[in-house]
């Protein structure tokens, strides 16, 4: 079987559509901090059909915690393959923009020597919400955080992406060198203003001087990202390797859908995003508002109370006519009334999200979707149920998925088996649910207490906290199923 490297491209498998260009003359143009699974399925694609005509954007990639992405692509010239799947089957494409992948705990200088030379126009991100230490309920730099304390400490060493971004521009502000735009592609509410302001207080805590460069010089664009980008399994790469006939180490599965909104707002110009599909606006917010409280929102309560009802897959969950019963009111009755967007526009992606979720060839896992649950809430449910309080909205289904999340981190299953909680926050919230056993009522009162979550209004909030206790005691007593065929109606 053939290994996918360059010198597959010369003679590719007939099943396999290759790079349209010679990539030995790409040189790069963009660093992408968290090269994961969704970077490689949406912007990687974007970029890789714009080397057609531009063979200055190429990408190079960094991860931050571990090498697998980098020990995984080497030996494949940094290669791999994406599958669009759906019932009618996959087919296989070759993306040949990512031109290499640095493991910034052993090539950190030579990373931060890369970011600050003037070839590199763009530093992208997608390292989650927990990547930008913040404090999500407040969207603020956390500066107690361990990383930021760290990097503060050893600015020539950073191990976070904010110190990482501000080494960088401070070695272009140093030899005169105009900055780079920060683009961030995470889940966040209006991520490049969120961006930005966590950048710029971190330099402000590091450097006056770089603090008011950054602060006149650097521009963060707002971004909406969409894709469904489950996370690739062995049996993935056997698919790989018997439908397309190549050996891939790290294939990534996909939907036909894909959307990308982009502020245009760039400091030292851009690719012709637009030419692959992107759209260039002024204002983002209503696109990214839309996404993240319909699906995303959808996506996280579907994830904690599929999963708690025994549904491994997220097309699993979502043909039980109860769970879908209950998403399809979410988006209709909770979250289409906070967006300012047509009613007819929400309907139809509304409608679309629900043929999205339950495409059968996807084989995305209600875990996956359920991690981070600490960090994603406060974007993805909590700001919907806050309008919703206050024009005295409905929030019953919102409610009940964070009462999902709460029942979901106590870390065992209806059956008595264990979930393993995957969460920053994990101990801590664990220790809280070890504590308290079946109390619900103390335990969904001590979480609301978490302020980190759900800040220092929602717990005060008689008629929200007493909705999640009732859903919380509900899900204990009578389990996920019945809980959810009840609220759902």
């Amino acid at each position: 079987m053939t290994r996918l490297t360059a010198a597959t491209l010369k003679s590719p498998p007939p099943q396999l559509r290759v790079p349209a260009y010679d990539r030995t003359t790409v040189t790069p143009g963009i660093v992408h901090i968290g090269i994961g699974a969704f970077h490689r399925a949406h912007m990687a694609a974007y970029v890789d059909d714009l080397l057609a005509t531009d063979l200055s954007w190429g990408i190079v990639g960094a991860s931050l915690r571990r090498p697998d992405t980098k020990d995984a692509l080497a030996p494949q010239d940094f290669l791999y393959t994406i599958a669009v799947r759906d019932a009618a089957g996959a087919p296989w494409r070759g993306i040949g923009s990512v031109l290499d992948v640095m493991d910034a705990n052993t090539q950190r200088a030579e990373l931060i020597a890369l970011m600050a030379s003037p070839a590199i126009r763009i530093v992208s991100l997608t390292v989650t919400e927990k990547g930008y230490c913040y404090d999500p309920a407040t969207g603020v730099l956390d500066e107690k955080h361990s990383d930021i304390i760290h990097d503060l400490a050893h600015p020539d060493e950073p191990v976070s992406a904010p110190g990482l971004i501000a080494a960088a521009l401070d070695q272009r502000r140093r030899a005169g060198i105009a900055p780079f735009t920060v683009m961030s592609c995470d889940n966040l509410p209006s991520n490049g203003k969120t961006c930005g302001r966590i950048v710029r207080r971190f330099t402000e805590l590091r450097s006056p001087e770089l603090a008011a460069w950054v602060a006149a010089n650097v521009q963060f664009p707002s971004t909406m990202v969409d894709r469904i980008v489950p996370a690739t399994t062995d049996a993935d790469s056997g698919i790989v390797r018997d439908a397309a006939g190549i050996e891939d180490a790290w294939p990534i599965m996909t939907e036909p859908f894909t959307q990308w909104v982009i502020e245009d707002d760039f400091a030292s110009g851009r690719p012709a995003f637009e030419a692959a599909g992107a759209q260039m606006v002024e204002e983002v917010e209503a696109y990214e508002l839309m996404k993240l409280r319909m699906l995303n929102g959808s996506h996280s309560t579907l994830a904690y109370l599929g999963y708690l009802t025994g549904h491994q897959y997220v097309s699993d969950a979502i043909g039980d006519p109860a769970i879908r019963k209950l998403i399809h009111g979410l988006m209709t009755e909770e979250a289409m009334p906070t967006l300012p967007m047509p009613r007819a526009d929400l309907e139809r992606y509304r409608d679309a999200l629900l043929a999205r979720f339950a495409n059968p060839a996807l084989k995305h896992r209600t875990w996956q979707i359920a991690m981070d649950g600490s960090q994603k809430l406060p974007q993805r449910l909590l700001g919907t149920i806050r309008d919703q309080l206050k024009v005295g909205g409905s929030f019953t289904r919102l409610a009940l998925g964070v009462a999902g999340w709460m029942r979901y981190i106590t870390g065992t299953d209806e059956t008595g088996a264990p979930i393993e909680v995957n969460d920053p926050m994990a101990i801590r919230l664990r220790g809280t649910a070890d504590t308290d056993g079946p109390n619900s009522a103390r335990l969904s009162r001590e979480l609301l207490e978490v302020t980190e979550i759900f800040g220092t209004d929602l717990a005060a909030n008689g008629p929200f906290s007493e909705e999640v206790a009732t859903h919380l005691a509900e899900l204990f007593a009578n389990g996920a199923a019945a809980t959810v065929a009840k609220v759902a109606g």
